[in-house]
């Protein structure tokens, strides 16, 4: 069965239409340029999935309010802000095929726009006395810095297990989809343990998402021509780990030192993708995100059956079936 957005967000349709334009409020500025600068963002915004999981969550385990589109704009409005410093700091003129706010206003003005973003969520929270989202929003935006500081630590010693890249992808990626989950559950006045195994929830669907991603480095899932950008910047992912736990020593230093050159020199790229393949990095791989994705289907079986469940489901579905 072929899964496409629009029906998975049926449920809560209305309140994502409505969640689009409290949003544009939220970033809102009497600083002209601050807001053409925040329309620019709002125009560019792609799937929109996080306030979904946020809005999903919430109907499946209460009821949708107030609070819930405050915590569903917090999540947007911070993760937003991380996202234009990242395309600072990593020179990025592009973003979901829009140029970025640094290509277009140059970094001095991106870091301030970031900044303001940032000011803005934290406010919010604090106008409306919702500590418990800022909280777990925040304990996100730690976890992402944190899961990015310790892959560009351990890319230079190219000596990733596979324990540190679950912690890394786990800090990196999927803290955010589980503040997603934790905030529409605590936002619905939902019992503790509902809002526990949503969290869970959000953790095993974050891990699964990021191993697919892994996965495309690789040309898996044949679509499309394997990239190598994780190669060439020598992150560590799962099907190379793995791979490189099947070999002696000497091979593995060999493979770790074709990496270390591969920068500039496709061959050395093709050469390990090769070898990946042939060590069953990719099914082992594909093993485990599965295993993630079944571990968040069977939490969700544990929730009372409703509309808002069976577009969860099919949401995670989606996030494993996608081809980019």
């Amino acid at each position: 069965m072929s899964l496409n957005l629009k029906g998975i967000q049926a449920p809560v349709a209305a309140e994502m239409e409505e969640f689009e334009k409290k949003f544009r409020q939220s970033m809102s500025s009497k600083v002209v340029l601050l807001d053409k600068i925040t329309r620019y963002i709002v125009k560019r915004k792609g799937k929109q999935m996080r306030p979904l999981f946020v809005f999903l969550c919430s109907g499946s385990a209460g009821t949708i309010n107030e609070s819930t589109f405050r915590g569903a704009a917090l999540i947007e409005l911070l993760h937003t802000a991380t996202l234009v410093h990242d395309d600072v700091v990593d020179d990025s003129h592009y973003r979901r095929g829009f140029f970025s706010i640094n290509a277009l206003w140059k970094n001095k003005i991106a870091v301030l726009v970031g900044d303001y973003l940032l000011s803005r969520g934290l406010l919010m929270s604090l106008e409306n006395n919702d500590f418990d989202l800022l909280k777990i929003v925040s304990n996100a935006v730690k976890e992402m810095s944190e899961g990015e500081l310790l892959q560009m630590e351990k890319a230079r010693k190219m000596d990733i297990t596979e324990e540190v890249y679950y912690q890394i992808i786990r800090q990196k990626t999927a803290s955010l989809i589980t503040a997603c989950c934790r905030v529409g559950a605590a936002s619905s006045g939902a019992e503790a343990e509902t809002v526990e195994k949503l969290t869970k929830f959000g953790d095993c669907v974050g891990m699964a998402f990021q191993i697919k991603d892994d996965l495309f480095d690789y040309g898996a899932f044949e679509i499309g021509k394997p990239t190598g950008i994780d190669i060439k910047e020598k992150k560590m992912t799962l099907p190379l780990i793995y791979a490189l736990s099947q070999v002696e020593d000497k091979e593995k230093k060999r493979i770790i030192s074709l990496i270390k050159k591969s920068a500039d020199k496709p061959r050395n790229v093709s050469e390990v993708i090769s070898f990946v393949k042939g060590k069953g990095g990719l099914e082992y791989a594909t093993g485990v995100m599965q295993k993630f994705h079944s571990q968040a289907r069977g939490i969700l079986q544990t929730l009372p059956d409703s509309a808002y469940r069976t577009s969860l489901d099919q949401l995670v579905q989606y996030t494993i079936d996608r081809t980019k």
